[in-house]
């Protein structure tokens, strides 16, 4: 009701105890008798950039350059707010099973196939999927709950075999998990239903699951396969305690989205 009054009052040089209270309470341009030009605003401060930095991680902004990545085309082009995401078993790198990856490298170069080294070991559970930033956390969680009961397990993965991408754009050399199978369908059965709480693309039906150890650029299976794949397995097959160095134990599972990376500790 004090505003009503001072809007409407004569304008005066002395201001009564009502007004000067108001007037600590509400901007002065607010204020300005009637008839009288009102103050121009008080220009807006910049952000500082501390604030402006807190939530870079959510809008990263990345330029597509397969150079800088070895050839690899994405499967799905990058767009603001959209993660890659998948799940996997994460597998501890020996230091026997580089010596055997650089074996079957050397061995793939007197085919004409130039291998590159895979920088980490892993079996998927499901495949690369888009997800949006607000759905990372539910997800994860809704993974955390499903995988809960799972215990740790042992898997046999000895098979050498040629793999492509969807799109074959990537060829990968990999050791097929011929032990352990049923574990691996059980956990991506439920990994299927997180994917399907989000309307996501399930796992591959009948999935060949496989560790892989190196990959190309392009699609080169018909040079692989045959004479070159059969000197690959011959060369596992006689590696140094191989049937040790190839059976996995797995502990946890992990799910990477972006540069985050969460892990979820098997029983």
């Amino acid at each position: 009701k004090y505003l009503k009054k001072i809007i409407h009052l004569p304008h005066s040089s002395v201001k009564t105890e009502a007004e000067e209270d108001l007037e600590s309470l509400v901007p002065g341009s607010l204020l300005r008798p009637m008839g009288e030009t009102p103050l121009m605003p008080i220009p807006r401060l910049p952000v500082p950039d501390s604030v402006l930095n807190m939530f870079r991680d959510k809008e990263e902004e990345v330029t597509d350059d397969s150079t800088k990545h070895g050839g690899r085309v994405r499967s799905f082009p990058h767009e603001r707010g959209n993660w890659a995401t998948y799940v996997y078993l994460p597998c501890e790198i020996q230091e026997e099973l580089l010596e055997l990856r650089e074996l079957l490298v050397s061995r793939a170069r007197r085919y004409a196939v130039s291998l590159t080294a895979m920088e980490e070991f892993h079996i998927s559970l499901s495949q690369s999927v888009v997800l949006r930033y607000h759905w990372i956390n539910p997800l994860v969680q809704s993974l955390k709950e499903r995988v809960a009961s799972f215990y740790r397990f042992f898997c046999t993965a000895s098979q050498v075999k040629v793999y492509t991408n969807q799109h074959r754009t990537r060829t990968f050399v990999g050791l097929e998990v011929s032990c352990g199978h049923s574990q691996l369908l059980e956990l991506v059965s439920e990994v299927d239903k997180v994917m399907e709480e989000f309307d996501l693309p399930t796992f591959y039906k009948n999935p060949s699951f496989h560790i892989s150890l190196a990959w190309c650029v392009g699609d080169l299976t018909d040079k692989l396969e045959g004479q070159c794949l059969q000197e690959l397995q011959e060369i596992v097959d006689g590696f140094e305690d191989s049937a040790f160095l190839l059976r996995f134990q797995w502990d946890q599972i992990r799910c990477r989205s972006g540069n985050k990376f969460f892990s979820f500790p098997l029983r």
